[in-house]
C-alpha cells in the first residue's frame, strides 16, 4: 500500500454570496416540504440529500452556482433552473435570484407577473449595482466602464443599471476603443483579476485628454482577489493538483490557470470520475482546492475517490 498525502485547500469553496443563496434555496425549500432544514452542503457537510421531490417548488433565474454537482444535488430538492424566456412566461411563482445579480428589468417583470423574489444577491454585487446606477444617474453622459466578461450574468445586471448604455472591456483592446475625449468612470466586475484591473487603470491614466475627467471604483470583491496569492501557494508545494471546478465558472478558469502556472502537473476536473488514476504515478503528495463555486462536500468526494483506490 502506497502512502500518499491528500490536502484539501481550506480557502477554497463557496464564497459568502453563494453560501448564502444556497442557504436561503434550502430554507425555502424545507419550509414548502414542511420538513427539518435541509443538511445542506453549503456549508460543508458531506451528507447525502435527505429529500427527492419531482416537481418544482422554487426556481432560480440561472444556475444558481457555476457547478453542476450541486445544481443537481438542489434540483433533487425541488429547486428548478428557468432563464429570462421563462421568467416572463411564469406567474404566482417563488424565484430565487442568485448572487450575481439581476438588472432592474427582472424586478419589473417579476412585479407583473406576481412572483415573489427570494433575493440572495450577494451584498458587495448590490453595493456595486447601487454605485453603479447612482454614477449614472448623475452624469449620463459620461462614460460607464466596466472591466468584465460579456454575458457574464453579474455584468449583465450591472449594465442594467445604466438602461444598457455601460460599456464592457475584457482586455486592454477593448479599452482602447474608448473616446478618451469623454469623462470616463471604471468598475470591475467582482470576480476579476486585480492585476489586470491596474493595468486598465493605468492605460486610461496615460490616454485620457486633459479636459476629461477619469475615475476608477476598486470593486473587486477581496474574498476573490485573495484567492490568487494562497492557491499559488498552495499549488507549489503538491506534486499533483486536482481543481474542483464546474467549466462554466468564469472565477474556476481563472484559479485553474493560476494553478497551473505554479505547477504544471494541475488537472481541472468536474468530479472524481474525471481522476485518472495514472496521474497518481511517482506522486506523494496532492492538493485539491477549487473555486468560489465550488462545494466542499465534492472536493471531499474526490478525496475518498483517491483513498478508497490507493488503499485496496
Amino acid at each position: 500500500m502506497r502512502k500518499i498525502e491528500i490536502e484539501i485547500d481550506s480557502g477554497s469553496g463557496f464564497c459568502f454570496g453563494v453560501t448564502t443563496a444556497i442557504k436561503k434555496a434550502e430554507e425555502v425549500l424545507s419550509s414548502v416540504l414542511q420538513t427539518p432544514p435541509l443538511q445542506g452542503r453549503s456549508g460543508g457537510v458531506s451528507s447525502s440529500p435527505t429529500t427527492h421531490h419531482p416537481s418544482p417548488i422554487l426556481h432560480c433565474l440561472g444556475d444558481i452556482v457555476h457547478n453542476s454537482k450541486e445544481v443537481e444535488r438542489l434540483h433533487e430538492c425541488g429547486l428548478v433552473t428557468i432563464n429570462h424566456e421563462q421568467l416572463a412566461e411564469l406567474h404566482d411563482a417563488k424565484v430565487l435570484l442568485r448572487a450575481h445579480g439581476e438588472p432592474p428589468s427582472t424586478y419589473e417583470i417579476a412585479r407583473r407577473n406576481n412572483i415573489e423574489i427570494i433575493d440572495a444577491t450577494c451584498p458587495v454585487v448590490l453595493q456595486l449595482q447601487r454605485r453603479i446606477k447612482r454614477q449614472y444617474d448623475s452624469s449620463p453622459e459620461a462614460q460607464i466602464v466596466i472591466f468584465g466578461k460579456n454575458g457574464h450574468a453579474e455584468v449583465l445586471g450591472l449594465v442594467g443599471q445604466t438602461d444598457g448604455h455601460a460599456v464592457v472591456v475584457e482586455n486592454l483592446n477593448d479599452v482602447k476603443q474608448l473616446d478618451f475625449s469623454r469623462d470616463i468612470y471604471l468598475y470591475s466586475q467582482t470576480t476579476k483579476n486585480l492585476d489586470e484591473f491596474h493595468e486598465i487603470i493605468a492605460f486610461i491614466q496615460s490616454h485620457i485628454a486633459p479636459e476629461a475627467t477619469f475615475r476608477s471604483f476598486d470593486t473587486i470583491c477581496r474574498h476573490v482577489a485573495n484567492r490568487m496569492p494562497a492557491i499559488a501557494a498552495f499549488a507549489e508545494r503538491h506534486d499533483l493538483i486536482l481543481f474542483v471546478s464546474g467549466r462554466k465558472s468564469s472565477n474556476g478558469r481563472v484559479l485553474f490557470n493560476e494553478c497551473l502556472r505554479c505547477n504544471p502537473n494541475s488537472h481541472h476536473i468536474e468530479s472524481p470520475a474525471e481522476i485518472n488514476l495514472a496521474w497518481l504515478d511517482g506522486v506523494r503528495t496532492i492538493g485539491i482546492c477549487g473555486a468560489t463555486s465550488t462545494p466542499k462536500w465534492l472536493m471531499e468526494q474526490c478525496r475518498d475517490y483517491i483513498l478508497a483506490r490507493i488503499n485496496d
